[in-house]
């Protein structure tokens, strides 16, 4: 039998998983480690606890008998190495805040339409680039110190092959990267001066990056969403899109072209698929509001869904904003909060709980509208992540979108679009398309519910009201 590993190098934990030839999941391991936020808005970790959780996922799951390996991990960190390409300090991850001031300065030197023509993106305190400018700024000894940069995953590949390497998707999340040209961006590069030796080489996803010391064939593999995406089948323009209903929420469509929407309110990013792109619409609050809500009324997930269940459409004018955490798309607002609107004495728990069911579809709704600005409307969704498994969320999601959503037979995240790319770097598949056609199948198909479409459609409306009211009231 094949062997494939995919390993996810998440924030919480490295995931594991092994396959065969035709996509069945063999074995599954996974291992956490700590995250450290040493002051406000900071978030860091030890790249050695990636590569000590990896090294257990790896042995756990016998990596010395697979074909093939491929990563996936968190986007957007920095790994600042040596000379000996030992870490300088601890990585500064993704959601990391403090690098505001030189995201303006970033926009400021390239320009806000330069940046966004090259990059595909704004400068976001999450991207890889700010922290550089950080480091500069108030860590100039560190700064001074620097030979290479990593991201978390390709810090594992080092300590697997030796080699400095990165993808072409997770390299288009650093803000340093020609999106269009599939490169690193002199342009940018030099306007904020970096040391072009710094940057790793730079593959396609299914590429082989190098052999682990046994010998194994390891792919460049992707950024999370990029091979979770992979992972549920969206390989091509037209085809379905992801729709991600985990911590954060996600809309992600592929291109077969580079576009990108010059007001930066969606991520434009290289796909895992060779000469593919992709389109990217994120809200930070997605389950992570609904567990907000749980955590702070109480009761079990499936009373608070059950609750839903009991209140009609739009709940009778209450509406959630999901801006628990600030927002990305369509609002670039890291100060924006989230809030109820409509409450009214009638109002009970599971009212509370289908606002917020009903919010997070109407937020995702703001972010399917720019994707089909730029690449045309998806005929369908691949639905992934934690809310997925309430059957109410799935129809008001459909509903909201007016696009049934398809689930499939694996459901395992970046890990498994990770396996998919050591499956073609191991040549058991030619190209990623050909892994999608023969592992990926859809299990059932959630429709919109027809009476649910025109109460939506209205409330979305008045939804739409709500940032722009509630954005003079943050303090």
């Amino acid at each position: 039998m094949t062997r494939l590993l995919g390993l996810d190098v998440g924030t919480s934990s490295v995931k594991g998983l092994a396959i065969d030839e035709d996509g069945a999941v063999l074995a599954v391991a996974e291992r956490g480690y700590p995250l450290s936020t040493p002051r406000p808005g900071w978030s860091e970790q030890d790249p050695e606890d990636w590569w000590r959780g990896a090294a257990e996922v790896l042995d756990e799951l016998d990596a010395s008998s697979a074909a093939g390996i491929g990563l996936s991990g968190q986007m957007h960190g920095l790994v600042a190495l040596d000379a000996s390409a030992r870490p300088l300090r601890p990585a500064i991850l993704w959601n990391d805040g403090r690098t505001q001031a030189q995201c303006d300065e970033i926009e400021r030197r390239i320009g806000f339409e330069r940046l966004v023509e090259l990059t595909g993106n704004r400068a976001l305190a999450g991207f890889t680039a700010p922290k550089l400018l950080w480091l500069a700024e108030h860590e100039p000894e560190v700064y001074g110190r620097i030979a290479h940069i990593l991201l978390p995953k390709d810090y594992v590949r080092l300590k697997l092959t030796d080699g400095h390497a990165i993808d072409v998707a997770d390299a288009s999340g650093t803000l340093l990267f020609d999106v269009a040209a599939r490169g690193w961006s002199d342009e940018v590069v030099n306007a904020l001066d970096v040391d072009p030796a710094w940057l790793p080489a730079v593959y396609e996803s299914p590429a082989v990056t190098g052999l682990t010391h046994g010998g194994v064939p390891v792919a460049a593999g992707a950024g999370d969403q990029a091979a979770g995406a992979l992972g549920v089948g969206v390989v091509a323009e037209g085809g379905p899109a992801s729709v991600v209903l985990g911590t954060s929420g996600v809309v992600f469509a592929a291109l077969d072209r580079y576009a990108h929407d010059p007001q930066a309110r969606v991520h434009a990013f290289c796909h895992a698929v060779p000469q593919a792109w992709h389109i990217m619409g994120v809200m930070l609050s997605a389950a992570g509001s609904l567990q907000w809500l749980r955590e702070t009324v109480g009761g079990t997930y499936d009373e608070l869904l059950g609750g839903a269940a009991e209140w009609e459409p739009c709940v009778e004018g209450l509406l959630f904003a999901p801006y628990l955490a600030g927002e990305r798309t369509p609002h670039a607002d890291p100060g924006a909060r989230g809030a109820f609107a409509g409450l009214s004495l009638r109002h009970d728990r599971g009212a509370l709980a289908r606002a917020v069911l009903e919010g997070v579809a109407f937020a995702l709704r703001d972010a399917l509208d720019l994707v089909e600005e730029l690449g045309g409307r998806p005929r369908v969704g691949r639905i992934s992540g934690g809310g997925a498994r309430s059957q109410l969320w799935l129809e008001i999601v459909a509903s909201v979108l007016e696009m049934p959503l398809e689930a499939t037979v694996v459901d395992e995240g970046a890990a498994y679009g990770a396996a998919l790319l050591g499956g073609v770097a191991a040549g058991v598949w030619s190209d990623a398309r050909e892994a999608v056609s023969t592992c990926v199948k859809v299990t059932r198909t959630i429709e919109p519910r027809p009476e649910w479409i025109e109460p939506y459609a209205e409330a979305r409306e008045r939804f739409r009201g709500l940032y722009p009211a509630l954005r003079p009231l943050q303090v």
